[in-house]
């Protein structure tokens, strides 16, 4: 018995942690866009820099492995869906199909977890760094607020980037699977984007847009959060990189599975089931 006590404190003590780090989380964002908004004594010129050259790393620089990955995915994805409708003689549910499968599950998730693998990890060791060369103290100093300078900027920048690099994925993967059904099956593309039009709904842009949205920010927020948290020691910055890259896979496969299951349920009591 004190075994199992000794076990439901351990657990409730996990689950108290963890709700005072997504507190810490939030009151974080909350201050980083209150001081980038109203306390900006760098001045908005310094900002829209920090801004432009976060989405310029992020964003266009991401394009080459974005593009790669969504052909791949775009192909794949079509050859699987029309051969298997060919059999059943209904190759105009492909665009339902893809519209399913890429712009609301794939799209958002891949590309969140390239920008994962290339900007998280870059965040996180770029402010550990500058923790530990104490320039995050010489901006205090200087009088400037590092939430407004550092975090709000990489906050801005990368739900930007992700937003935008989200429907170039889906962009390139609906083209790479057109391209792959007409070599494969002579696909004709009036057909094609017919089906697609026919399958696109106003729920699907909402899901897209919060997807890759809260995608960009929990990543980020994450990525500063942990490199924020280096104590002066460079030992520190690999480890909260990759606390940082764990973080931030859990979070947001975790998010993007809890809004697709409630647009689910939605959908299953729209139509009565439930």
């Amino acid at each position: 018995m004190s075994f199992l006590l000794r076990q439901a404190d351990h657990v409730g003590a996990r689950v108290f942690d963890f709700f005072a780090y997504v507190r810490t989380l939030f009151f974080m964002v909350y201050l980083s866009l209150r001081s980038g908004l109203l306390e900006q004594t760098q001045g908005m010129r310094q900002v829209v820099s920090v801004i432009s050259a976060q989405i310029y790393f992020t964003g266009w620089q991401g394009l080459p492995l974005i593009s790669i990955l969504a052909l791949a995915t775009g192909g794949i994805a079509i050859i699987q869906s029309s051969t298997q409708l060919s059999l059943l003689g209904g190759s105009s549910m492909v665009g339902n199909i893809l519209v399913l499968v890429i712009v609301r599950e794939v799209g958002p998730l891949l590309t969140a977890l390239m920008v994962i693998a290339r900007s998280g990890t870059a965040v996180a060791s770029e402010l550990g760094t500058m923790r530990v060369n104490r320039e995050i103290e010489a901006l205090e100093i200087m009088g400037i607020q590092p939430l407004s300078y550092i975090v709000f900027p990489r906050l801005v920048g990368g739900v930007i980037s992700v937003v935008c690099l989200s429907f170039y994925f889906n962009l390139v993967a609906l083209l790479g699977g057109f391209f792959v059904s007409k070599a494969l099956h002579g696909m004709q593309l009036s057909f094609y984007f017919e089906s697609l039009a026919n399958a696109f709904a106003v729920e699907d842009v909402w899901l897209f847009l919060v997807k890759s949205v809260f995608s960009g920010l929990i990543i980020f927020v994450l990525g500063c959060y942990q490199g924020m948290s280096v104590q002066h020691s460079s030992h520190e910055v690999p480890q909260v990189t990759a606390r940082a890259v764990v973080h931030s896979i859990f979070a947001v496969t975790g998010f993007n599975l809890i809004v697709s299951l409630l647009s689910y349920l939605n959908q299953l009591v729209r139509l009565g089931i439930i």
